[in-house]
């Protein structure tokens, strides 16, 4: 099997780094990618600005790939947009990484050939068949000695409802709902938006991201109010840590979103688990499990996390997690109850196998519903893989990695009981850092190449 390729799934940040890694270790990687162009979950969000600088951004054998075709490297201090990471450097990654990566092909199925996941002979000896969708419809099989699935999971996030599932009324509501932070630089998207009751609900980043944009929205567009829904008994720990981040791009979001709550641009509604949605002519009313009532809502941002779409992996041995949908090795490393994304210890090949040889989740989609993911965890994640792969352990086992510390905030448990505010735990026990789409990068924002 050593002959044949590695399979990586989705042309993202951390896809393609795998492919650079394997091609730095002599192996043969094929990258496929559903989008139409690299990053494509990237160019939809396109207009958010990112909280690691340049510097934080690129893959190492990236980086060494791209110098040596004349490529002229970003400034390392800046911090780029998500169209910049596309555009100059997702972009000239996959051009130099060359036929390998092929756009409009997506990954529906991965099994061992000739095998259901109940038959246990020959799955350590037989290579894995990766079934593939192309853009004009034909199927394919490729066979693989791995498959890395850097699919990441922004095609799959979790919805309003209190409980994981769709509240009720949800998915009629749909048109009067947006999953992703609205960009209000379109007109189109502002139209929506001005004048209107603007219910956001989340308490990661994303939801600051909305929070910032919005309010600047509510000052110039008379009629414009939002209402700020958490699940959690209070706002306080939500804001981050401040001047004490050491993403100060990051600490900067938390503090602008902190002084639109202290101008009072926005009414916070704390302990507020959505369990319905009524719809009333062109306006909807949120109703939480206790019963109280949101009422006249124009627009729902919902930035309430992301969830991994494993459906295509039911032919394949996983060792998950039950809580977090994450590798078991990787789960108690990254426990959002425990853990931020500036605490959690690097990681590598060890923690990301399966009971299955030679699959492994990497990316934001290892994660499984943690809510925080650093694109330099993703970076070290694939070298390890690499150098597994290619044969040299010392290199796979070895740390070559070091996380900032963060500020302090909590994340989606300890701190989601509305009787707890988050102001009565005491800060040296909290988790450190962030709580999330996508992404270094704070993916938070859970940046996602498509499979």
């Amino acid at each position: 099997m050593n002959t044949l390729p590695v399979v990586v799934v989705g042309a993202g940040p951390i896809g393609l780094a795998a492919a650079a890694q394997l091609r730095e270790r002599g192996l043969t990687p094929l990258v496929f990618e559903r989008g139409p162009v690299a990053g494509a979950a990237i160019s939809e969000w396109n207009h958010v600005r990112l909280f690691s600088r340049w510097g934080e951004l690129i893959d190492p054998a990236a980086r060494r790939l791209l110098v040596a075709t004349g490529w002229v490297a970003p400034d390392d201090e800046a911090y780029p947009t998500g169209q910049d990471w596309t555009r100059d450097y997702l972009s000239p990654l996959a051009a130099a990484l060359g036929d390998i990566v092929q756009l409009g092909t997506e990954v529906v199925g991965v099994a061992r050939r000739g095998r259901d996941r109940v038959v246990d002979a020959g799955r350590d000896t037989e290579p894995l068949s990766v079934h593939l969708r192309r853009a004009d419809g034909t199927a394919d099989r490729i066979l693989a000695q791995a498959v890395i699935d850097a699919s990441g999971t922004w095609t799959t996030p979790n919805p309003l409802g209190g409980e994981g599932l769709p509240a009720l009324g949800e998915k009629s509501a749909a048109d009067r709902i947006e999953y992703r932070v609205p960009n209000i630089d379109d007109p189109k998207v502002r139209d929506r938006y001005a004048g209107k009751h603007i219910v956001i609900a989340g308490s990661g980043h994303s939801a600051l991201t909305a929070i910032v944009a919005l309010a600047d929205l509510e000052k110039q567009a008379p009629g414009t109010r939002i209402s700020w829904v958490l699940r959690r008994g209070d706002a306080g720990s939500a804001f981050g840590g401040g001047e004490d981040d050491q993403l100060p791009a990051r600490g900067a979001l938390g503090l602008r979103a902190k002084a639109a709550v202290d101008d009072g641009l926005l009414q916070v509604v704390p302990g507020f688990r959505t369990a319905a949605i009524e719809s009333h002519g062109e306006r909807v009313v949120l109703v939480s499990d206790t019963g109280a009532r949101i009422e006249d809502v124009d627009r729902v941002v919902v930035l309430t996390g992301f969830r991994p779409d494993l459906s295509w992996l039911s032919e394949i041995r996983l060792g998950l997690d039950p809580v977090l949908q994450a590798p078991t090795q990787l789960a108690p490393l990254i426990d959002p109850n425990v853990h931020s994304c500036g605490t959690v210890y690097p990681h590598g090949v060890a923690e990301l196998s399966h009971p299955e040889p030679n699959v492994f989740l990497v990316g934001m989609k290892s994660y499984g519903r943690a809510p925080t993911f650093l694109a330099m965890t993703g970076y070290e994640q694939v070298r390890s893989i690499a150098a597994a792969l290619a044969g040299d352990h010392d290199a796979a086992a070895r740390v070559e990695l070091t996380l900032p510390e963060t500020g302090v905030c909590g994340g989606a448990g300890v701190f989601d009981d509305a009787d707890t505010p988050a102001d009565t735990v005491d800060a040296e026990e909290a988790p450190a850092g962030c709580c999330p789409a996508p992404d270094l990068a704070l993916i938070s924002l859970a940046t996602r190449a498509g499979r």
